[in-house]
């Protein structure tokens, strides 16, 4: 399985109410530096919704890139609208996908 196969693979089981980061999922697909490239996976991602990219995002839970229409304010929506709660404009740390 190629790095870009586990990145979808790991991707899709981001539970609904939940995120994971960017580092999160380079970590977990084998490649712990990799977090740009994952991010360019989820640019580019030819499964969606089954594979839901816009439940990734930045280290800090900030909302970064979203290329469907709408943006970053339907990235945020389609969070909240799954459970996702925010301090500001970054999720609410309590909201990051535990995988341990």
């Amino acid at each position: 399985m190629t790095f870009r196969e586990r990145v979808y693979q790991i991707t899709a089981r981001i539970p609904k109410g939940k995120v994971a980061t960017y580092g999160q999922i380079a970590k977990l697909a084998g490649s712990p530096q990799a977090a740009r490239a994952v991010g360019m996976y989820m640019k580019i991602n030819p499964f969606a919704p089954r594979v839901p990219c816009h439940r990734v995002v930045a280290t800090d839970g900030k909302l970064t890139g979203f290329s469907a229409p709408g943006g970053i304010a339907k990235k945020k929506r389609m969070l909240m609208d799954e459970g996702v709660r925010f301090i500001g404009e970054k999720v609410d740390r309590s909201c990051f996908w535990d995988v341990s």
